[in-house]
């Protein structure tokens, strides 16, 4: 199933949009109406709740009386918390079971107002936020909810900042404007992204990409999308996971690229890539057919000595290469040496796309990028590594080392002394985009 993360700032429009998708066929998962069902009369958690705050918090008929409550836990940090501690793991116990009902290849949407307080985004296929400016938002909740521009002010306050919310976001939902453009919004969504994105998952297939090679300026956000997309993948297979990185030309400032972001993942070894291979398609990167290893360099010429599996994605609204190679490997070493190079050196950049907008030029009217990653094959071999290893020699550079459980990037050692290994496949899903 698709799993969709809906959120909102208040009055921002979020329930008309998670009305909407059901109309269109989700299964809407309501974490307030779920909040309210886990501590009604004879529930445990209604039991917690009085253990912790005492009898004051319950009406004459024994329910909790919410605005007793609210008033116990607004504004007071520690007391919010240790309710939140009582209501959010109940909340997605009871959550995860109604996903896990859901048919297949349904889409369900979670729809939870703190789904970026509590850090959930990395649970989720994408995280569609419902957005509109302060100052509206304000208006509505003074027209529609009688509150004070101060009250409206001050319970914007009590949630995520309006830049956190945007910052977590894969989809945007602008409702500045009227309840109808918000529905078309959601209906455009609907259509063409998260509905193929359901049947793409379900058949554990990959996005179709048609088209030849097209460069765009660098785009600011690309270093974000990755790191979303990277904490997700983490949660898909934390145990095997050794590190991810955000490689290739969308991971250097400044470099026009195509818009696919590259990320390598490294394991111990590839009979670790072929057993997550089914995690990481449930989690929407199947795997490219018959891709097992990298061109190797002259100097390499055994293709077992560049062994990688190459994943794609199922969403159709975000191009990726997911490169899977054993850490320490020649080809994992070149991806992050490539990266580090081109940003560090000005000329490389600029040479580099040079080559790019050449050989871009020669395939602009093809059907795929094959022809363009194989006329940079070249380019690699014969300019690119030696002065990348020359580089490398002269600055130290060594890839980062990691901690035994693969999550954090430990300090480094001493310099590397041998240069890097030759050049990477620049085929499908190449690390130099």
């Amino acid at each position: 199933m698709l799993k969709i993360g809906l959120t909102g700032g208040i009055a921002s429009g979020k329930s008309v949009a998670a009305s909407r998708l059901r109309e269109l066929g989700a299964v809407v998962i309501d974490a307030d109406a779920l909040a309210r069902e886990v501590v009604e009369p004879g529930t445990p958690g209604l039991a917690r709740v009085v253990e912790a705050f005492s009898n004051a918090v319950l009406t004459p008929d024994g329910g909790l009386d919410r605005p007793k409550l609210g008033g116990l836990v607004f504004g007071n940090p520690e007391r919010l918390a240790v309710l939140n501690g009582i209501i959010h793991p109940l909340v997605r116990e009871r959550a995860a079971a109604l996903a896990a009902a859901a048919a297949k290849g349904a889409v369900v949407v979670q729809d939870i107002p703190l789904l970026v307080e509590t850090g959930q985004g990395a649970n989720f296929h994408l995280v569609v936020v419902v957005d509109a400016p302060d100052g509206v938002r304000v208006q509505r909740m003074v027209q529609h909810r009688h509150l004070s521009a101060p009250d409206a002010r001050a319970r914007m306050a009590a949630q995520a900042s309006r830049e956190a919310r945007l910052a977590a976001a894969d989809v945007v939902l602008d409702n500045s404007g009227s309840k109808a453009e918000l529905q078309d919004a959601v209906d455009r969504l609907w259509k063409f992204r998260l509905a193929p994105f359901a049947e793409n998952l379900a058949r554990h297939r990959l996005a179709p990409r048609t088209g030849g090679p097209v460069l765009t300026p660098a785009n600011p956000e690309w270093p974000a999308q990755a790191g979303r997309l990277i904490a997700r993948l983490r949660a898909a297979a934390p145990q095997e996971i050794l590190t991810l990185d955000h490689v290739g030309s969308t991971a250097v400032p400044g470099l026009p690229a195509k818009d696919i972001l590259d990320l390598q993942l490294g394991v111990e070894d590839m009979a670790a890539a072929e057993r997550i291979a089914p995690l990481l398609a449930d989690a929407g990167f199947p795997g490219w057919p018959g891709i097992t290893s990298d061109n190797p360099k002259p100097s390499h010429p055994d293709p077992a000595a560049w062994p990688k599996r190459l994943h794609g994605n199922a969403d159709p609204g975000r191009a990726v290469n997911l490169h899977l190679r054993a850490v320490g490997s020649p080809g994992w070493r070149f991806a992050l040496c490539f990266r580090d190079w081109l940003r560090d050196d000005a000329a490389a950049r600029a040479d580099y796309l040079a080559e790019k907008r050449r050989v871009a030029k020669l395939h602009g009217v093809d059907k795929s990028t094959a022809g363009y990653a194989a006329d940079k094959e070249g380019w690699f071999a014969d300019y690119a590594s030696p002065r990348m290893a020359a580089w490398a020699q002269r600055t130290g550079w060594q890839p980062p080392s990691y901690t035994a459980a693969g999550l954090e990037a430990a300090p480094r050692t001493a310099p590397r002394t041998a240069p890097p290994p030759g050049p990477a496949r620049t085929g499908p899903g190449t690390a130099q985009s």
